[in-house]
């Protein structure tokens, strides 16, 4: 090894040491010590030396916390201490029952309770091996769990690296839950409502669906955070269950603060008092309290049922409701022609805030609740977030009942009758060229920040150019000219002038970008990013047949048949042509030529990767000269062979004789040399 290889060996351990320390800072002490711009040249600066020396790969550096578009398939691991649920209660009369049975339980014996929030998440338990994350694997069914270690790697509040010199045991277990903070949760359904994709009911759904996500590049975009709240081991410090925690919060984990250890029933009641409403104050949803013995020796006198611990209980508060009246219902049009129903009440205060509206979702659920106008209807919200109407007050209805709630026939914007397709529970519009709700909505999404991004033109003022007759689908944006706009305005040049500059400046969008903001039903943004990533052009995708599709990197059944059925849309091959015609980008730059290592090779990849996904090691093999093959023959110069290989073609490669060669071979052969990938 040369004195230069060395030190940067040496420079990838210690910027590795230094990051991990920031990410702790930032993400669980919320004390950053640099800037975000600071961090992210450190990272920058990790990322290229690690690709000079991949033989240093290692599945904990801060430079995998931004997840792969691999598809993960999770593999069922047991539990070495099974997962038990708590016994729930949801009165006082119950917290006192558990209380006096664990006093009955220990003879009389004083003991005090570890009191803590009862986070609404996804139940984790994570390994660690000589103070590295080894495993992490969901509760399943509480014997066995889905390994989702490279999912939860991705999650910047899970230490995936604890810091020296701690006093953390060789070998552990620490328990807790995946949370998306609401925040988090509030961005992702406003985006999945821009789609039209079902929105997710609460954020524990949300988390849940996420961490299940075969593509650990989509949980790392999405934000989890995590709580942790148990420690197991054969080695664990201390006999306390609180002093546990808080020694796992000096190693590095992050443990609510919330925690407390008390004596006596009414410390556990005035507890439960104060977080009822300060809960309502904290970044992540919360649906009760957890009482714990704090003693372990004491916990293990008294044991478990079949089914829970006795030495736990979980208290759970009730969910908020109100009633109020139900005054109309009206509808929404989307993007893509669903048709959504609304309910308008008179205000009412409902956990923290005045709601007047909820989605009353489809026709289905309209049906169900029977409702009328006039109802009086109990409301709650999902998640403590989402008002939705859950019932109605029959018992108040007096005198002739209100209008009965049918769910229209006909588009509110543009009068087509609606249709309802087989198999989905929404409603649509089917003049999605002359409904001016799904064309606004769809030239609005074209140009929002995660598209086009063209900033100064907000829903206002398309709505004022398409009323004009100047806009009429996205397309038409680059050939407005500052006179167009500023007419609108009167004096407000300057606004126009930054309108028209924005819209230049989005013809240089990256290709994937665009590709999610042609609003391809269903293509949301890491799927136009696997499109454009695996077709590089505009003409090539809009090709595609159903069998290429479904190669990419998770495009299934459903994006597949999406993206046929848009290209085979006259008006909107027209809409991209003329985009094309304007000047907006309709492909994936060139890939960079690094070296000619591998000229003349034709090579075929096979299986799932580590370091890399598919599309980036095809990538790799033109930057270095080489040649992308589907089918292996007698002229397959070698197989980049990955985790499960077909037998068909492992069996074939073996009759031809050709040769298998793992990833860290084949990155060794190119010398790591990479291009911008």
């Amino acid at each position: 090894m040369s004195l230069f290889d060395q030190s940067e060996q040496e420079r990838i351990l210690e910027l590795r040491k230094v990051l991990h320390r920031h990410n702790h800072l930032y993400y669980v002490e919320s004390a950053p010590e640099i800037s975000d711009r600071e961090f992210d040249r450190l990272l920058a600066e990790l990322a290229e030396l690690e690709s000079h020396h991949p033989e240093l790969y290692d599945a904990n550096s801060p430079t995998q916390r931004v997840g792969s578009d691999l598809s993960h398939k999770f593999e069922q691991v047991p539990h070495r201490y099974p997962m038990l649920s708590l016994g729930n209660t949801y009165n006082r009369a119950d917290v006192e029952g558990f209380y006096r049975r664990v006093e009955e339980g220990l003879g009389g014996e004083p003991f005090e309770i570890c009191c803590e929030l009862k986070y609404d998440g996804l139940g984790i338990s994570l390994v660690y091996e000589k103070g590295r994350l080894v495993r992490a694997v969901t509760r399943g069914d509480g014997v066995s769990g889905d390994d989702v270690t490279a999912n939860v790697r991705t999650i910047k509040s899970i230490p995936l690296v604890l810091p020296e010199g701690a006093g953390w045991p060789e070998s552990f277990e620490i328990r807790g839950e995946i949370l998306m903070p609401w925040e988090r949760f509030e961005q992702l359904n406003k985006a999945r409502e821009l789609r039209e994709l079902p929105l997710f009911a609460n954020p524990r759904n949300a988390a849940s669906g996420t961490l299940k996500s075969q593509n650990s590049a989509v949980v790392a975009e999405r934000g989890l955070d995590a709580r942790l709240y148990y420690l197991l081991g054969e080695d664990i410090p201390a006999v306390s269950h609180y002093d546990n925690l808080e020694m796992a919060r000096r190693w590095g984990f992050k443990v609510s603060p919330a925690m407390q250890r008390v004596s006596g029933l009414e410390a556990v009641f005035a507890y439960i008092d104060h977080w009822q409403e300060e809960r309502k104050n904290l970044p992540v949803a919360t649906d009760g309290i957890v009482l714990k013995v704090d003693s372990l020796s004491q916990q293990r006198r008294l044991g478990f049922t079949a089914k829970s611990p006795r030495w736990a209980i979980a208290y759970k508060y009730p969910a908020e409701r109100a009633l109020t009246r139900l005054v109309e219902v009206t509808y929404h049009v989307g993007r893509t022609g669903a048709v959504t129903p609304v309910a308008n009440m008179e205000p009412v205060q409902l956990a923290g805030t005045v709601v007047r509206r909820a989605s009353l979702h489809n026709q289905d659920i309209i049906e169900k609740l029977d409702l009328h106008i006039g109802d009086m209807v109990y409301v709650e919200k999902a998640g403590e977030i989402i008002p939705q109407i859950v019932g109605v007050a029959i018992e108040q209805r007096s005198g002739a009942l209100g209008l009965k709630v049918k769910f229209i026939d006909h588009c509110p914007d543009c009068g087509a009758p609606l249709v309802r397709y087989e198999g989905e529970a929404a409603t649509y519009c089917p003049n999605s060229t002359g409904c001016p709700q799904q064309i606004k909505g769809r030239i609005e999404h074209f140009i929002s920040r995660d598209a086009m991004n063209i900033s100064s033109l907000g829903p206002e003022t398309v709505d004022e150019m398409f009323e004009r007759g100047i806009l009429h689908d996205a397309a038409d944006l680059y050939r407005l000219g500052v006179q167009d706009l500023s007419g609108a305005y009167g004096t407000r040049e300057r606004l126009a002038q930054n309108i028209v500059k924005a819209i230049a400046r989005s013809r240089d969008t990256g290709f994937d970008r665009v590709v999610f903001a042609l609003g391809i039903r269903f293509v949301g943004k890491v799927a136009a990013k696997s499109l454009a990533t695996h077709f590089k052009t505009i003409d090539r995708l809009r090709c595609a047949t159903k069998e290429e599709l479904l190669c990419v990197e998770g495009v299934g059944e459903i994006i597949a048949g999406a993206v046929i059925e848009y290209f085979s849309n006259p008006r909107n091959l027209d809409f991209v042509t003329r985009l094309e015609a304007a000047g907006v980008n309709m492909a994936m730059p060139e890939t960079q030529t690094v070296s000619q290592r591998l000229s003349g090779q034709s090579i075929v990849i096979s299986g799932t990767f580590t370091h890399h996904s598919r599309d980036e090691y095809k990538a790799l093999i033109e930057a270095h000269g080489g040649k992308n093959v589907s089918s292996i023959s007698a002229k397959t110069s070698f197989i980049l062979a990955g985790e499960n290989m077909g037998p068909s073609k492992l069996e074939k490669a073996g009759r031809l004789g050709v040769r298998l060669m793992n990833e860290d071979e084949f990155l060794a052969l190119i010398g790591g040399e990479t291009p911008s990938l």
